[in-house]
This record gives C-alpha cells, structure tokens and sequence, in this order.
C-alpha cells in the first residue's frame, strides 16, 4: 500500500503538490472570511479565488521574459517581479470581483483582494513544490511549505490586502480620487513586495525569521485597519 502511494506521488506529483498548496491558502481563507459580518457570495468569492489562480499562470511567462532582460536575480527584476504580481493580482479580481454590484461596501474590497491573493498563493505553493515532491525530497517539501505559510504566503495577503484597504478608504470617493487611491495601494504593496524579495534573497539564515516577523506585523497592522474600516463608515 505505502509503495503503492509513494508510485502515485511520484507519477501524479501536481495533485499531492497542489493539495500541499491549497490547504494552507484555505485554512487562511476561513480565517479572514469569519471576520466578515455580512459574507459575500460563494460565486465571487470562488471566481476570485480562482483569479487569483489565473494570475499566476498569466504572470509566470512575462516573469521568465523580465529575467532574461535583466540578467537574472537583481533589484531591478525584483522591482520588476513584485509589480507583475501585484498588478495581476489586482487586474484578475477587478474583473470578476471589485466592478460587481456585490463589492457594496469598503470591506469587500479588502475580502476580494485577500481572496485574489490566496488563489495566488495556492498555485504559486503547488508549482514551488511540486519540483521538491518529484525529487522525492519530503524534509524539503515539509521545510518549504511551512516556512512559505509563515512568510511569502502572508506576505501576498498583507500586499493584496494592503492595496484592498486603499479601495476601501475610497470607496465613496468620485472617480479620480478613486484611481489616485488604487496607484498609491498598488506602489505601497509593490514597495513592500520587493523589500520583502530583496530582504529574503540577501540576509543570512540566522535572521530569516525575523523577516518573517516584519511580515507577522504587517498581517496584524492589516487586521486593525481591517476591523476599523469594518465597523465604521469611512
């Protein structure tokens, strides 16, 4: 029977690596949704979720693009990378979620983007795993996957969340103040995107987790301005 599961994993790695990718995204996923008084459809909040997912796979090939223009892993392709996400993360919800008669008040912004930002998050684990699973390297797969729950998982939550909070803060603004509002959310998470890539890739192992624990700020700062906008008119 082991042998058996071991063949399947070794032959079918994208379903043990997707459910790998998945789980953590919806345990986050629950967490966030029960914080929200007045639930949004399962229909938009599923089709965001899976934008999220679609922009993974739209921003992968021009990421690959901006690699090999900029010489590989450098301040400029992680400027570069960060802004591809961040928009695509945005682009895909925006479409199917944010110009809905749904996002009726400002916290659905704020759900919208998070949901956007775990669909990404679940594709982006599974392709990130998915490689370690094949090599049949399960101590790097368990190592992976948890400090990817604790880090750049959060990371996109508190990047998407961040530009859902501008949209938020101006929902009942008129049109310009509206635009205005989204740049400035976009270059806030794209700033805190790239200080996170940047940070990651350069300080020693000794101080990865204090990384982590600028992120863990972030998500509580998210949190506060969260049930602030919630329960107020803004």
């Amino acid at each position: 029977m082991l042998q058996t599961s071991i063949l399947f994993v070794e032959k079918y790695p994208f379903i043990l690596a997707f459910l790998l990718g998945i789980i953590p995204a919806l345990i986050w996923l629950w967490f966030w949704l029960k914080e929200d008084k007045h639930p949004e459809p399962v229909r938009m909040l599923t089709l965001s979720f899976l934008g999220g997912m679609l922009a993974v796979i739209l921003v992968l090939p021009v990421q690959s693009m901006v690699y090999n223009i900029t010489s590989g892993e450098n301040t400029l392709s992680f400027f570069l990378w960060a802004s591809l996400e961040e928009i695509f993360k945005f682009g895909t919800v925006w479409l199917v979620a944010l110009r809905g008669r749904e996002n009726d008040e400002p916290v659905d912004s704020i759900i919208y983007m998070i949901v956007s930002a775990l669909g990404f998050v679940a594709l982006e684990n599974t392709f990130f795993l998915m490689d370690l699973i094949r090599a049949g390297d399960f101590f790097g797969v368990f190592i992976t996957g948890n400090l990817r729950f604790i880090g750049s998982s959060l990371l996109h939550i508190v990047t998407s969340g961040t530009v859902g909070v501008f949209l938020a803060l101006s929902f009942y603004k008129n049109k310009t103040k509206k635009i205005l509002y989204t740049v400035c959310g976009l270059l806030v998470a794209i700033v805190l995107h790239t200080s996170f890539n940047i940070y990651i890739m350069n300080v020693p192992d000794s101080k990865i987790l204090l990384v982590f624990g600028l992120v863990w700020v972030g998500i509580i700062g998210l949190l506060l301005l969260f049930e602030k906008i919630k329960n107020e008119k803004i």
